[in-house]
């Protein structure tokens, strides 16, 4: 019986019973192994197979795997390619953020990055987080050797460890090694000096604002103060002492 044409060029033949003819003469020539089989319907014989069966659908619906393979591998290549561009936004996006180091313009390496990161409460900070990790250990370094002791200075047991060559309160310069030492705290002892956070410049600076304040010299009249009182006061005899009374 005849089926029904689909788009693809080849006929449904579902709920029909196929009708087939074969000569006997043809089966002695090819044997049934041969193209000797007639289907009604079809125009020339074909193999017993090929007769009972549907070749032309047999091809449509594979071709229409092939197609429904290229439509999935275009769909999943699309889904790549929109990660991948994703992934690309999201590592500029990231690459913006990575800090760089205030000491030589460096961008942070990843696990430095992570180093610097804020910590639980409680959880030790880095101390240079704004440099970069062979900038931190040059800081390090230098700060260790600030915190020596210098030759020809007190000895350790003298003065009190000073974390850092002091900074003068007033005018923000470096103490000077002799200055440094003549603030310096002594063991058990205040520091020396009547304004140790100043630098020796700043210092006489005071001093003179004061002399001109005074109008004169208050070292001078501390040292007058202090001479009268070391004199005792001499007893006079004789009439001039009579005379005082």
């Amino acid at each position: 019986m005849a089926g029904e044409r689909q788009r693809g060029g080849h006929h449904l033949y579902d709920g029909k019973i196929p009708i087939i003819a074969v000569g006997l003469n043809q089966l002695r020539e090819h044997g049934p192994a041969g193209p000797v089989f007639a289907r009604f319907g079809r125009s020339g014989p074909q193999t017993l197979l090929e007769a009972i069966g549907n070749p032309r659908r047999e091809a449509a619906d594979a071709r229409e795997q092939e197609e429904d393979k290229a439509r999935a591998a275009a769909y999943q290549a699309e889904l790549r390619r929109a990660a991948q561009e994703q992934a690309a936004k999201q590592a500029a996006e990231r690459e913006a953020r990575r800090p760089v180091c205030t000491g030589c313009g460096a961008k942070f390496t990843d696990a430095r990055w992570q180093a610097v990161q804020p910590k639980d409460w409680g959880a030790a900070k880095d101390s240079h987080p704004q440099l970069c990790d062979g900038c931190k250990h040059q800081a390090v370094a230098a700060a260790q050797e600030r915190q020596k002791p210098v030759r020809g200075e007190a000895a350790p047991d003298d003065f009190w460890e000073e974390p850092q060559r002091p900074v003068c309160t007033e005018c923000g310069a470096a103490f000077t090694d002799e200055r440094w030492k003549a603030t310096a705290r002594r063991i058990g002892w205040a520091s020396p000096a009547k304004r140790p956070s100043l630098c020796r410049d700043c210092d006489q600076r005071f001093e003179a604002d004061l002399d001109r304040a005074w109008g004169v010299s208050h070292r001078q009249e501390e040292r007058d103060q202090g001479q009268d009182q070391a004199v005792p006061e001499q007893k006079t005899t004789g009439w001039l002492s009579r005379l005082r009374r």
